[in-house]
Parts: C-alpha cells; structure tokens; sequence
C-alpha cells in the first residue's frame, strides 16, 4: 500500500473532512472520556500507593507490572479473538467491564485491603488486549488508507492534550478528595466511554461471519505472516529494545524528581505536563512530515531523539533541564507511535491485524515487564542516572536494529495474501 500522491491542497481538505467521519466522531468521544478515567486512576493509585508504603521503589515498580504484565500474557490471545468477533461490541464490553471491575475494587478498598488498588489497572489492561486490535481494525475500514498518518496524528494529538491536563486532573482530584472519589470517576468515565461507542457505524458483513477454524491455527497463521514479512521482523526487533529501555525507566518517574531534583513527588506532574505540550507541538509536526517521509523514517527519528532526551533527564539535577529533556522526548513520541501504527496497518492485510498486533505488542511489553520487574531492585545497586543512561542506549540500539528497512524506499506490500489455511475474513 503506498501513500496517495494527490496534491496537497486535496491531502489537507482530506484531513479536515476526516472530523465529519462518523467513525472519528464517535472514537474520539469515547476516547476523550476513556482518557479523563486513564489518567484520573493513574496517579490516583500511584499517590495512593506511594502515601501507603512511604515511596518504596519495589511497590512504585509493581504499578508498572500491574498493568503491563497482562498485556504480555493476553495479547496473543485478544488479538486473534479480535480477528474473529465483532470489533465494535468487542469494544463496548471491553469498556463496561472495565468499568465494572473498578467498581468492585473500589468496593474491596472499603472494606479494609488497599492492595486491591493494583488490580484496577490490572483488569483494564487484559481488556485493552481484546478492545485495542479492534480499534484498529475499525480504523483500517473507515479512514482512507491515504489519511491514515494524518488520523493518527489526530489522535495522538487528544493523547497529548491529555498528556497536558491528565497529571494536573489526577493529581487535583486525589489530593482533594481521595482515592474513593478517584475510582468512582474513573468508573463513570469508563461507562461514559462505552456509551459512546454505540454510535459507531455497524460492523461489517465480514466481521459478523464466525469462523470454523481453530484458534491455535490463527494463532500460527499469524506468526507465519510476521515471519515472512522483512519489514514486521524487523518492527519486532525494534519493539524489543524499546521495551527494555522504556522498561527501564517507567517506574522511576517520580524517583526523578524526588532524588535527582529535591522536589516534592507531586511536581512529577510538571514533567507530565511539559512531556504533553511537546506531545501536542509533535503532533502536529507529525502531520506536515508524514507526506514526506516513510513511517519507518519517522520512528528511527523518533526514537533517536527521545534517547537524546533520556540521557539529558539522567543527567540533570537542574528542574528546567530536566523540563527541556521531557520536552524534546515529547515532542518525538507522536512520531514513534504514528509511525509504529502505520507501519502496521500499511503492511498488514485487515484480517490479520488482530494478530500481528499481538505477536508484536508481546516483543514489546515482555521486555518491558521484565525490565520493570527488576528496575525496583536496580535502582537500589545503581541510580537513577544509571538506569536512564542504559536506556537511552537501548533506544539507540532499537534504531541499528531497524537499518535493513531504513534503506527501503517504498513500504513493502503485505507479506501475504488474504488467503490461508485458517478462513477468511
């Protein structure tokens, strides 16, 4: 699939046209209230947690596990099950239960066991794994295969907005109310999310269809696909050492501020708010050279750049240093994930998304998972700035193991045809 060649005027009549998209509307609606309950029960049980154990580095690292080790284990599985259910009701009932789950925890906290604040992240996380690929491929049927670096950037555009006003919401909420009223909000919003939802367009035809073949034979389908594919190995490879180096990294946030800066670990929202201001300057950015440049172009710079940001974060002990470091991070970002997801979805048949998606995010979270898993007990043999120099050398050795496609002057066709041994779509 290659990008359109029409004249830019149309290109850009194209991206505003893409607001009147039913599918836009109704996905960025769900997402807007899907980000405000996101971030509201972020730092609602990062406070919380840090408020119960006195800051302790292994409880702080076990957040990041909660959420992402689920990701690693059940996204095989809801990626092909995305492959084979309906990707609109999929996504409803993602949301409702992930509302209902924080409602039941929320419950369990009353009655004495804080602890039960990891699972909030913990269940939501397994959801994501059958609601996510589904985004997808709803994304694939209903924005123009030449509109969809632009779409992306869009959203990533409301992900940076969020990046911006999510910390100062979270933060403000618990500190005033606590964590009963964090979750309740949280629960609402995600209810609201789904509501939100049901004025997507109908599934399809064919994703109404129910497939006779067995899940394991999808799920090696999948795998054969990615494996003959140069461009998606290569992704896979890349996915990897971003994820040791992000891994590294994600739990110590608001070690950063509190050991490197001296500062209170609620300026950890600053940080945020600097990352999700460069985020929506990115974004925007993104747009303009995504006509020029191939999507595997824009992640190596992409992931060039946030290692140059990490390493100046690790090193600073100035707080507007340290804001300059998140800014050039964050600036960068929408080019990694806008060019990561069309990479994907321009090299990917549709009923195949669903399972490359999972085969992928795997590489990824597994790495991460186990980085996170470990940072706890790394920080305490190193520092901070240890852990942050190691990964943005890990970033740049994502980048070397992408240069076999970097050379590539037109995205590959798919790796292979709609056909294979285990149905149709």
């Amino acid at each position: 699939m290659y990008m359109n060649s029409a004249p830019t005027a149309k290109k850009n009549d194209s991206v505003f046209s893409l607001f009147r998209n039913r599918f836009v509307q109704a996905i960025m609606m769900a997402g807007l209230f899907m980000q405000v309950g996101i971030w509201i029960r972020n730092f609602a049980v990062l406070l919380f947690v840090m408020e119960m154990t006195n800051g302790d580095a292994f409880a702080v690292s076990m957040i990041s596990v909660a959420e992402f080790a689920p990701i690693f284990v059940f996204s095989f599985i809801g990626g092909t099950f995305a492959d084979r259910w309906r990707p609109k009701r999929t996504m409803i009932w993602c949301d409702i239960l992930s509302a209902l789950s924080v409602f039941a925890v929320l419950v369990t906290i009353l009655l004495g066991s804080w602890q039960a604040v990891f699972f909030t992240t913990f269940i939501s996380a397994i959801l994501s794994q059958f609601s996510q690929p589904s985004s997808m491929k709803l994304f694939k049927q209903h924005v123009p295969a030449e509109m969809m670096q632009a779409g992306m950037s869009i959203f990533q555009t409301m992900v940076a907005l969020f990046m911006v006003l999510g910390p100062v919401i979270g933060t403000m909420i618990f500190q005033h109310y606590g964590i009963t009223t964090s979750l309740v909000l949280t629960g609402l919003a995600f209810v609201l999310s789904a509501i939100s939802l049901t004025f997507l367009p109908g599934d399809s035809r064919e994703d109404t269809n129910q497939k006779d073949s067995r899940v394991w034979d999808e799920l090696g389908a999948g795998l054969r696909y990615v494996m003959r594919s140069k461009l998606l190995k290569s992704l896979g490879g890349c996915f990897a050492f971003a994820g040791l180096a992000i891994g590294m990294i994600q739990p110590m946030g608001a070690f950063l501020v509190t050991e490197r800066l001296g500062l209170p670990k609620e300026n950890l929202s600053y940080l945020m708010m600097t990352n999700g201001v460069a985020m929506m300057i990115g974004g925007a950015i993104a747009m303009g050279i995504s006509k020029r440049l191939l999507p595997q172009h824009m992640l190596a710079i992409g992931l060039l750049f946030s290692s140059i940001g990490i390493w100046m974060a690790g090193m600073s002990t100035q707080l507007w240093l340290t804001l300059v470091a998140q800014f050039i991070s964050g600036l960068m970002l929408p080019s990694i994930q806008i060019g990561i997801n069309t990479m994907i979805l321009q090299n990917t048949e549709g009923s195949f998304i669903g399972r490359v998606n999972g085969i992928l995010t795997p590489l990824f979270m597994g790495a991460m998972v186990i980085m996170m898993s470990i940072s706890g007990w790394i920080k305490n043999l190193t520092s901070i700035t240890t852990m942050y120099e190691i990964s943005a050398v890990l970033f740049i050795v994502g980048i070397a193991v992408m240069l076999p496609i970097l050379r590539t002057k037109k995205t590959p066709e798919p790796a292979e045809p709609v056909q294979s041994a285990v149905g149709q779509e």
